[in-house]
């Protein structure tokens, strides 16, 4: 098994953390791993992604060209990945942010409004928690409790208060993602 996945979205919605976030799970779970974070020069409100592989064997590169999934946050990033994603892969869209219909037919779109859920919850700066949360929930390559077991280690212990809203955040994808496709 292998899964290539890129994160895609504005700096500050939490992109290259729930990348990382994804890799210690897979690490947890003894399985290789590679991580890969790109950003522009702003940072904050520019762009950034990410390049997640997640192998039972040996991975040569840390770079993806044709994922077999990606995780979405705004319309640029759906622009720029949509095309790239292998036939038979997934996407997941956060459709609070894309104000379009993704155009592929050969792929599993799944379409979660990532922002809404966040903000019922309290804190919209939780949607990448989210969309990740749909994403393990439809790909099934990590189990969700190595997701929140990696919570306290990638939240600092002076940002111990947002592993619990963080692993909510993440429940709630997972739950959207079932009832999104009627389980």
């Amino acid at each position: 098994m292998e899964e290539q996945l890129i994160i895609g979205g504005f700096g500050g919605q939490g992109i290259l953390f729930i990348g990382q976030l994804l890799a210690y799970a897979a690490a947890i779970e003894d399985r290789e791993v590679a991580y890969f974070p790109a950003y522009g020069p702003e940072m904050r409100g520019g762009t950034a992604n990410c390049m997640v592989t997640i192998s039972d064997r040996r991975i040569m590169s840390p770079l993806i060209s044709n994922p077999s999934a990606a995780i979405i946050m705004n319309l640029p990033s759906l622009d720029r990945f949509e095309p790239a994603i292998k036939p038979g892969g997934l996407l997941v869209v956060n459709s609070s942010m894309v104000n379009r219909k993704c155009t592929r037919q050969d792929i599993t779109i799944c379409e979660v409004p990532a922002n809404r859920i966040a903000e019922e919850l309290g804190n919209t700066r939780l949607s990448s928690m989210v969309a990740l949360g749909c994403y393990v929930a439809a790909s099934g390559v990590v189990n969700p409790e190595s997701v929140i077991s990696g919570l306290p280690k990638m939240l600092k212990k002076e940002r111990k208060e947002l592993i619990l809203p963080n692993a909510k955040a993440l429940r709630a994808g997972l739950d959207w993602q079932s009832m999104s496709q009627g389980g």
